[in-house]
């Protein structure tokens, strides 16, 4: 990899901002950029630089994928409107489940959805506005798991040798690949985001689909958003780096009135970690294990069982897909 990483003892957040901002602005020069805003920390750290940078010159779009988490998109509009930065919500829901179709294995679906970002809809929104510049939340450790072949970011194009001027038309501008997460919430704070941004739980660029195994289905992303739902209000309190809830593929038998349930099985994860390069499984009390059980098999329609996964980061990774 030949970009280095700023870790978090060497950063100086003020700094970093500025010169990013100046990086930017020099970019840009007199023309426009559009900005693609999913809400997660790295994208929201990037919005507001790039307001710093750009002003008018910049539209930031939230792409409501239908990947997302409950109410996120009227959320993140809503909370960058009160901080001066106007989002404009795109439905592009067809777009992705009719891309998503069919595919179960895990780097298709990744493939159907960064060609759907790039040339389906940020492409389409470059031809409409006239920008010539994207600017995304690409972090170090997406290009490291992604160059080590561990996992395709959806997000990273250069670093895999696609031109996005000759693929889709534009630049791509990335003022975060020197960072990991602990390092980009430094700079969230130093841009006096809420703390409610800079230090949520990390969702990927893929959100929700990287949490169904198998096939992306609508009715499938219903299942996992209300799973998550409940999971990141349990665990909210814990102070663990991560947690999310996973829909397997396979139906397990269960039991509901005395009577077979031939039903549905959610994987629950929780992390410690600084970095998201290793991690480990919260140590949860049981009663809360048995809770988060207990809320989604009764909340959420077809769940009959509940799992939590006690492997760490390496051999396994934060999300499943």
């Amino acid at each position: 990899m030949e970009t280095k990483e700023i870790t978090i003892d060497e950063l100086d957040p003020e700094k970093f901002i500025a010169e990013q901002v100046e990086k930017i602005s020099s970019a840009v020069g007199n023309g426009s950029a559009i900005n693609a805003l999913s809400g997660g920390v790295d994208s929201s750290v990037v919005t507001m630089i790039g307001h710093r940078a750009l002003g008018a010159q910049l539209r930031t779009y939230f792409i409501d994928t239908g990947l997302m988490r409950e109410g996120e998109p009227e959320y993140i509009a809503s909370a960058f409107k009160a901080m001066g930065v106007h989002v404009e919500l795109v439905d592009a829901k067809k777009t992705f489940f009719d891309a998503l179709k069919g595919h179960t294995d895990p780097e298709e679906k990744r493939e159907a959805i960064t060609r759907s970002f790039y040339k389906d809809v940020f492409g389409g929104l470059v031809r409409e506005t006239g920008a010539r510049y994207l600017l995304q939340g690409t972090n170090y450790t997406d290009i490291e798991e992604t160059v080590a072949g561990i996992k395709r970011q959806h997000n990273i194009l250069e670093q895999l040798g696609i031109d996005p001027v000759q693929q889709y038309g534009y630049n791509v501008l990335e003022p975060l690949l020197q960072l990991r997460k602990s390092a980009i919430r430094a700079v969230g704070r130093a841009l006096e985001l809420p703390e409610d941004l800079y230090s949520r739980p990390p969702v990927p660029g893929p959100a929700l689909a990287a949490r169904v195994i198998g096939e992306v289905t609508p009715e499938r992303v219903a299942i996992v958003r209300a799973a998550t739902t409940i999971v990141e209000k349990e665990l909210s309190q814990t102070g663990a780096f991560q947690y999310l809830a996973i829909l397997h593929e396979d139906r397990v038998t269960g039991m509901r009135d005395g009577k077979r349930d031939y039903g549905l099985q959610i994987e629950i994860r929780c992390w410690e970690s600084t970095d998201a390069k290793v991690a480990s499984p919260t140590r949860l009390p049981y009663e809360t294990l048995e809770q988060l059980a207990d809320r989604i098999t009764a909340g959420v329609p077809g769940v009959v069982s509940v799992t939590y996964n006690v492997t760490k980061k390496p051999p396994s990774t934060i999300e499943a897909v």
